[in-house]
């Protein structure tokens, strides 16, 4: 079977009309901007990928194997989507590694998205033909259209055998709840719905006969409910006392919103995660201005007033870095940004660490967005770094023979689920009240949010796209270590210790979909980005990855 040559065409045609939207918005520097850098994600991608591949090539040994792992990762969804309701589920089990044993008959936003990725890789990648890509979108986008929603917005969790919302996986149904209350059944996720807006993107980029069902969706999705509109004080990181909204990050996104109720208490202060999905995509439909990456933190910021937090307590403090001055390209508003970073022990490897440690955190957004290419002295670089970060601790420091941690199941069969990262356990940490004296040497800025004693194959796939050798090691070394972590009914099942070799035989839509988002673009020349960033939505948010520059090397 042939995997997909690059289409010169339908490539030229794609920046022609992107090249067309960016004169007609921004100044003509932005304009070069975007020239240069899909000069450069052409090239990289050629890097790559040289040549159309055939999946039986022994030249090309590397690419034949992940067009083999595409496949069987591919047969997941088959058995995944719920048919009464064409929505994904949001996990399956194979307790022992023998016949599936339990479904997890639950979705969310994320999953419903990343399972679009998920149907247009395999069509990109001729696992399916286009009209079986278009019947299984059309029916999933046809059922979403249908299901409970709030300014377009889809809710925290959804039962896939009819549609109903629900307050939790194996809860009450919510029309039990109609007075609303701040709980699940009324909780609208900032990033959940922002994986689901990509996927609605990538659809409709990739299947454009398609793209009336999508706006249907995409355009009633208020962003503008997330975002802190309220009053900045400034050369403050948070409000003064006597402010209106006292202490808060205003200018930054909130974590959600309950339904006819108000934001969550909390932002995504953390620009490096997950969250910044959601940012992307609220800048782009213009519901967001571009205070909300301004004042998104990189690394949390040492006081600029007395009235400003603590945040000693961080990673690594105090951080280094530097006061940078950004006018925004947008509204004019001009922001002072802390660029800090943290060092790696030992090493003069520096970067921008994410909240928990996880891998998905910091190159989720890689999948769609090419951060990479736009973002050489931001996101980009910084994606390349937190990779090798993964790297380094897992093997040097932990002494793992594999690495990759990111949320996943656990790596045993109670199909429970947890957090694990790269949070540098290993190292000092003082806690409050650390100086340049007494530092604390963690890896991310929170500490003990994430154990350190479970792999994800997926993590290894999401870093193909910056450190594409050694994340194909990787992988090898995974199925070679740990045969029992590989099935052909459906790829790399999602957990496993690497020391005591314990397997948890359970596959994730979100996990599987981001390895079929990653294989797309390692097989197909970026073709899961260049969808997305193809798309209107995507180009603000280009600019502003071109336009920052952060204190990493």
């Amino acid at each position: 079977m042939v995997a997909p040559e690059y289409p010169a065409r339908e490539g030229r045609q794609m920046f022609d009309l992107f090249l067309r939207r960016v004169r007609g918005s921004v100044c003509r520097i932005s304009a070069v901007i975007a020239i240069l850098a899909f000069i450069s994600l052409t090239f990289t991608s050629i890097l790559f990928t040289s040549v159309p591949v055939q999946a039986d090539d022994p030249a090309d040994a590397h690419l034949s194997v992940l067009y083999d792992i595409a496949q069987d990762t591919w047969k997941f969804f088959a058995t995944d989507v719920d048919p009464n309701t064409h929505l994904p589920m949001d996990n399956l089990t194979w307790a022992g590694g023998g016949p599936l044993s339990s479904k997890g008959q639950y979705t969310s936003a994320s999953n419903i998205g990343v399972y679009l990725w998920a149907v247009v890789a395999a069509n990109d990648l001729k696992l399916i033909p286009r009209s079986t890509a278009h019947s299984l979108i059309s029916a999933t986008l046809d059922e979403v259209a249908t299901i409970d929603r709030y300014q377009g917005l889809l809710y925290q969790w959804y039962d896939t055998t009819n549609g109903h919302r629900i307050r939790n996986p194996f809860d009450i149904d919510c029309a039990a709840e109609p007075t609303p209350v701040p709980d699940n059944c009324y909780f609208l996720s900032a990033v959940d719905n922002g994986w689901y807006a990509s996927g609605l993107i990538v659809v409709r980029q990739a299947l454009p006969e398609l793209r009336r069902q999508v706006d249907a969706l995409l355009q009633p999705m208020n962003f503008g409910l997330f975002y802190d509109n309220g009053y900045q004080h400034p050369g403050c990181n948070v409000n003064a006392p006597t402010d209106p909204n006292a202490f808060q990050p205003t200018g930054q996104m909130f974590g959600g919103y309950y339904a006819n109720q108000g934001p969550v208490g909390y932002h995504n202060g953390a620009l490096y995660s997950d969250p910044r999905i959601a940012i992307y995509i609220g800048m782009g439909l213009h519901q967001m201005p571009g205070d909300v990456w301004w004042r998104s933190w990189r690394v949390l910021p040492p006081k600029q007033c007395d009235t400003d937090p603590d945040f000693s307590w961080i990673g690594q403090w105090p951080a280094q870095g530097y006061w940078q001055t950004y006018t925004d390209f947008q509204s004019h508003k001009t922001f002072n940004v802390w660029e800090g970073h943290y060092e790696y022990p030992g090493t003069s490897t520096t970067f921008v660490p994410t909240w928990a440690g996880g891998m998905f955190e910091g190159l989720m957004a890689n999948l769609v967005m090419p951060e990479t290419t736009f973002g050489p002295r931001s996101f980009g670089l910084n994606d390349l770094r937190w990779a090798q970060v993964q790297v380094q601790y897992a093997t040097q420091a932990l002494h793992y023979p594999v690495w990759g941690m990111s949320p996943s199941s656990t790596a045993d069969d109670t199909g429970a689920y947890g957090g694990f990262g790269v949070e540098g356990l290993l190292f000092p940490y003082v806690g409050g009240g650390a100086n340049s004296g007494n530092p604390s040497l963690g890896l991310s800025q929170c500490h003990g949010c994430a154990t350190e004693d479970t792999i994800s194959p997926h993590a290894s796939f999401l870093a193909l796209s910056v450190l594409p050798q050694e994340a194909y090691a990787n992988i090898v070394n995974l199925r070679t270590i740990f045969p029992e972590v590989y099935a052909s009914d459906g790829g790399f099942y999602d957990a496993v210790n690497p020391l005591t070799g314990m397997i948890g035989h359970r596959r994730l839509v979100l996990d599987q979909s981001m390895i079929m988002a990653a294989l797309d673009n390692a097989i197909n020349h970026e073709a899961m980005q260049r969808h997305f960033f193809g798309d209107p939505v995507a180009q603000t948010g280009l600019l502003y990855l071109a336009l920052e520059k952060m204190s990493i090397h």
